[in-house]
Order: C-alpha cells, then sequence, then structure tokens
C-alpha cells in the first residue's frame, strides 16, 4: 500500500502528477495539502493511529509549473505508452527494449526531437525507413502525426488512471478516450 501512487492536483486542480502514498502522507502531515479522494477502504497503521490512503491530493497553494512542462523526464517511455507500444509503421505490438524511437521528420533534414515528431518503430521498420520521411520511404505513419501531438504528462498520467477510476474526473478522461480511439484508428 505504501509503493501506491497519489494524484497530484495543483491549487487549480491542474494534475501535476503523481506522488508517492509516504510523500502524500508527509506532505497532509505538514498541513501542504488537502485530501480530494481516498483510496477506498485501504488504511495505513502507525502505532497509535490508523489513516486512510489518500488517491487524490490537491495543494493548498498555487505552483506556476508552464515552464517546465515543455522538457519532460523519461520521454522515450511516455512516447511508447501514448503509441501503445506499436509500431507505429507496421503495427506489431513489441516490447520496450524492441522499439525504438524514430524521427518522422528526419534530423538530417530539419526534424527535430519533439513529442510530436518521434514515434515507437521496430528496430527493423526504423532501419528501413533510414533517414527519410515516411512518405519518401513509402512507409506511412499507422496514426495521424496530429494526434501524436498529446501531452506525453498527461498520457502518463491517464496509463495510471486506468487502475484508479476516482481520478478520470480530475484527468478529463473522455476528452482522452476518444483521442485514444482516434490513435487506434
Amino acid at each position: 500500500m505504501i509503493t501506491g501512487r497519489v494524484l497530484l492536483l495543483n491549487f487549480s486542480y491542474e494534475p501535476l502528477g503523481t506522488v508517492g502514498v509516504a510523500r502524500a502522507m508527509c506532505l497532509w502531515f505538514r498541513g501542504s495539502i488537502t485530501v480530494e479522494e481516498y483510496d477506498g477502504d485501504n488504511v495505513l497503521h502507525s502505532p497509535r493511529e490508523t489513516f486512510r490512503v489518500p488517491s487524490v491530493i490537491r495543494l493548498r497553494t498555487y505552483i506556476n509549473v508552464r515552464r517546465r512542462r515543455n522538457e519532460s523526464a523519461m520521454k522515450r517511455a511516455r512516447i511508447y505508452i501514448r503509441d501503445k507500444y506499436r509500431c507505429q509503421y507496421c503495427g506489431d505490438h513489441k516490447h520496450a527494449s524492441d522499439l525504438t524511437l524514430d524521427h518522422i521528420l528526419p534530423r538530417a533534414q530539419g526534424g527535430e526531437s519533439t513529442p510530436q515528431n518521434l514515434c515507437a518503430a521496430c528496430i527493423k521498420c526504423n532501419q528501413r525507413k533510414g533517414n527519410r520521411t515516411p512518405e519518401q520511404a513509402r512507409m506511412p505513419l499507422l496514426t495521424p502525426q496530429k494526434h501524436l501531438n498529446i501531452g506525453l504528462d498527461h498520457v502518463l498520467l491517464c496509463h495510471y488512471a486506468e487502475s484508479k477510476p476516482e481520478w478520470k474526473k480530475y484527468l478529463f478522461m473522455e476528452d482522452f478516450e476518444v483521442s485514444s480511439e482516434q490513435i487506434a484508428a
């Protein structure tokens, strides 16, 4: 239970990410957060007290995070999750160790290493495409490039939320489910 994840919201209810249960409890003891949702009937026990486990917490003060949103850690893993561990050229589902990141517009042709220009590709397709665009290599993307523009932080949170239904209203999951269906098409 102590290793679970808790959704962290800004004061404005904007999702910021996740924290561990232990970190959430420390923030609660300090008075830095309010608990918005609890994790069912799960509890933590101390020698003298019992505490309900939070599932969604909200900061008591607003944090301006707009500047940090452009670059995110774990870009590779988040792109694999966004693309559902599927090669965007042949459609095969692969393990992360069998996937690579492909620059849709190659760097040699001015492509950047942004999430919108990166997609998951199996090693075979990435080598076959080489230093060409999908059109030049006659290898169309299975997902239109405009659908790859979903924020990677939101993708990761939605991935966690699949097992936490109480998070959906804070993550606007209805909007994301439509995008997921469009991506699968």
